[in-house]
């Protein structure tokens, strides 16, 4: 019998593409035109994608019932998605015992973006998509956005464009594939498969669609509502970091004491750490293992404190979130227009990392969170992650402890700060006000405790190879902080 012959090892690929992806990140005009093409494009689009959402009781929703018995909201089909309640336990929280609405989706969908090289940069194949809670209609999304139910066709729409090379990546290159969780408060048990595919060969450039390089794409990322959670989460999970000394410590034209040179030197990891992440998983770990959270789905009529009335579902004190209807219209969607049921918080919320030099090395103050929803009982989180305006309604020891650290931090400490969405196919008009907050050693009371711990970049980035270790809050900041690894002074065609 002949002997099986042995696996050709083969060298780890890993800086080979921080290589590739850090000078992706030096080129941010792009090729061929590059911003102004861009602009050109993205207008061109916002005139002639049509759309409107409207808001509708949720009794006059379309293709969606109230189930007999329970109150819950689900689709016709079974399939898509469900409003249910649920009662939550987490003994010692400065909020044992809740109710509330949430969404449950359990089926993984996916969210994919193609990269293909053109005149040796990466470019990263983006969509302008519209969803209905949108803030501004058009947003920048991965090239596939699309539930298992989207995709398979269950709305008897039109196919889903480019999915086939996330569905039979065979001949291509997989840069990034990994389950990732959703809000934790809002959905349950919800994951997509966040996904990045090199192309080779050629693809077909359907209207909605422009490739765009990641510097190009950092840029973007700082202006307001234009760049979705869904294109954000995918970026993040891109592996940026670097094994040894990063590529942009030698293609980037930075100095010793700026702040790029800091965020370039957290994304190796040869420069070193506070903690080690043999410590920082067993850290994590210990938290799961001690942390108690008990979740039941309940019916959604009867939820304590809640109540169904005029077509919404809110909560008595006026705050948190409704669960409304809507009914759309969407020109350049599979399906021109449909009803469906939305989550609207009330008002915006807040997302901060706190970030610090330690030893020139720049760390992010990680919160090891709980929410109801979460697949692993908890995730890293932003520093402070809340909706100030609910917070009047929760106990005092409910309030982050950073918070006002955060909201009184004076502008010379503010590193990026702008206006996000979140998923805009579930959330009526959710933003975030997304922060990084620099301080120095001992200001502000900024210190770790039981559920906080300085983390370099490079740590973050090889938890975020694995499920369930990075909220899709943090998920975006670390989007925007390799942003900042760029110098603000670039040659011509920079910021």
């Amino acid at each position: 019998m002949p002997a099986t012959p042995a696996p050709r090892l083969r060298p780890p690929a890993g800086d080979t593409v921080a290589a590739e992806l850090a000078r992706s990140a030096l080129a941010p005009d792009g090729t061929g035109g590059g911003a102004q093409r861009f602009r050109s494009w993205f207008a061109e689009r916002l005139r002639h994608v049509a759309h409107r959402t409207e808001r509708i009781p949720l009794e006059a929703l379309a293709g969606w019932h109230t189930e007999p018995g329970t109150g819950n909201v689900v689709h016709d089909t079974g399939r898509f998605f469900s409003v249910e309640g649920l009662d939550v336990h987490v003994p010692g929280a400065p909020v044992e015992r809740w109710s509330q609405p949430i969404l449950c989706q359990p089926e993984v969908g996916i969210l994919g973006i193609l990269a293909k090289e053109f005149d040796g940069v990466l470019h990263f194949l983006m969509q302008a998509k519209f969803e209905p809670g949108n803030a501004g209609g058009l947003q920048l999304s991965p090239t596939v956005q699309a539930t298992r139910s989207n995709y398979t066709r269950v709305h008897g729409g039109r196919s889903v464009r480019y999915v086939e090379y996330f569905r039979d990546t065979a001949g291509h290159q997989v840069i990034a594939d990994v389950l990732q969780s959703e809000q934790g408060a809002w959905f349950y048990r919800k994951r997509n498969r966040n996904m990045v595919v090199k192309v080779r060969g050629e693809v077909p450039l359907a209207d909605d669609f422009h490739w765009l390089t990641l510097g190009q794409l950092h840029r973007l990322l700082e202006q307001e509502n234009l760049v979705n959670m869904d294109a954000r989460t995918v970026l993040a999970c891109l592996p940026f970091a670097a094994h040894g000394p990063h590529p942009l410590a030698r293609l980037g034209p930075a100095g010793p004491g700026d702040f790029p040179t800091a965020v370039v030197r957290s994304l190796s990891a040869a420069e070193g750490s506070a903690h080690s992440t043999t410590d920082l998983v067993g850290w994590i770990t210990g938290l799961r293992a001690r942390t108690e959270v008990h979740t039941r789905r309940a019916p959604l009529d009867g939820l304590p404190h809640w109540h169904r009335r005029d077509g919404v579902v809110s909560h008595d004190s006026g705050r948190f979130f409704d669960v409304v209807g809507v009914d759309v219209t969407a020109g350049s969607r599979e399906v021109a227009g449909w009803t469906q049921p939305m989550i609207e918080p009330r008002g915006r919320g807040v997302a901060a990392f706190v970030v610090r030099r330690i030893d020139g090395v720049l760390h992010v103050l990680a919160h090891a969170r709980v929410e109801p929803g979460y697949v692993d009982v908890v995730e890293l989180a932003p520093t402070v992650q809340c909706t100030p305006q609910s917070l009047d309604a929760l106990p005092p020891g409910a309030r982050p402890r950073l918070l006002s650290a955060v909201l009184d931090a004076a502008p010379g400490q503010v590193r990026f700060a702008a206006d996000l969405s979140e998923e805009g196919g579930r959330f009526l008009h959710a933003v975030n006000r997304y922060l990084v907050v620099e301080t120095e050693d001992g200001e502000d009371g900024v210190t770790e405790g039981e559920h906080h711990r300085w983390m370099t970049l490079h740590q973050l980035g090889g938890l975020l190879q694995h499920s369930h270790y990075v909220n899709v809050q943090a998920r975006t900041l670390v989007a925007c902080l390799h942003g900042l690894a760029v110098p603000a002074a670039l040659p011509a065609g920079g910021r």
